[in-house]
């Protein structure tokens, strides 16, 4: 039996990642900020899991996630960096709060949270570490500097990481999804919608499932030599 964190385990594909890891035997620290969420994940799954309240742009409080993580199941064996927060505007308008919070939440605290739990991956020379960017980081959405800086900059993390571990069995990748049908796009009118769908080969907005099942693909052995990589999950929207 093997050992996931997931950060931003409340949004639409961290509950579909609680879900495909719970169904399939692992232990899980799902972590987040929304405290009545994390409850309703903590009923729903009665066991094998652990909620654990973390804002991500503190240092001590993700010190103190993976030490609670630890007393929970022992070590991580897969981590999933899912967490991660907008703060859309012009290059022009943005202010150094909206550049600095997102750059902090999306990328600082990967950099964080996967130097303590790597450790522990060297030590048994196993380990999988999935991070979850966004075809933004490619396509370069306006008004979505601060996010598509935080985003490539886990790309780039994650090939040094993958280069720096590769000889311990630890393999680093990317999901990279495109437009996924979350409470996000409950706020877009159909016309919108309408318009983005136009632009997908597929012809249709993703599910949090599909990214799910590419991530825990990329957590299992079958992709063992696979590390370094950016999988696009996005019904050919990038090529």
């Amino acid at each position: 039996m093997k050992n996931v964190l997931i950060t931003g385990a409340t949004g639409g594909i961290g509950q579909s990642l609680v879900s495909i890891y719970h169904s399939n035997g692992y232990n899980i620290c799902a972590t987040g900020t929304n405290i009545d969420k994390l409850d309703f994940l903590e009923k729903k799954y009665k066991e094998r899991l652990k909620c654990i309240k973390c804002d991500l742009s503190k240092s001590s409080q993700i010190e103190e996630m993976v030490i609670k993580s630890k007393d929970f199941y022992g070590a991580t064996n897969v981590l999933i960096n899912n967490a991660g927060v907008t703060k859309d505007n012009l290059l022009l308008r943005m202010s150094d709060s909206e550049w600095e919070e997102v750059i902090n939440i999306n990328l600082n605290s990967n950099y964080k949270l996967t130097k303590l739990i790597v450790k522990d991956m060297i030590k048994v020379r196993w380990g999988r570490i999935i991070n979850i960017t966004s075809d933004a980081a490619k396509i370069g959405n306006p008004g979505q500097a601060n996010y598509v800086a935080s985003k490539a900059g886990i790309e780039g993390i994650t090939r040094t990481i993958a280069n720096e571990v590769a000889t311990r069995g630890i393999t680093v990748n990317c999901v990279s999804p495109g437009f996924v049908r979350t409470e996000i796009l409950d706020t877009i009118d159909e016309k919108k919608l309408s318009m983005m769908e136009e632009k997908i080969p597929l012809g249709r907005i993703g599910n949090v499932n599909e990214i799910a099942s590419a991530v825990y693909f990329l957590s299992s052995e079958e992709s063992s030599y696979i590390t370094g990589q950016v999988l696009h999950v996005n019904g050919g929207l990038t090529m």
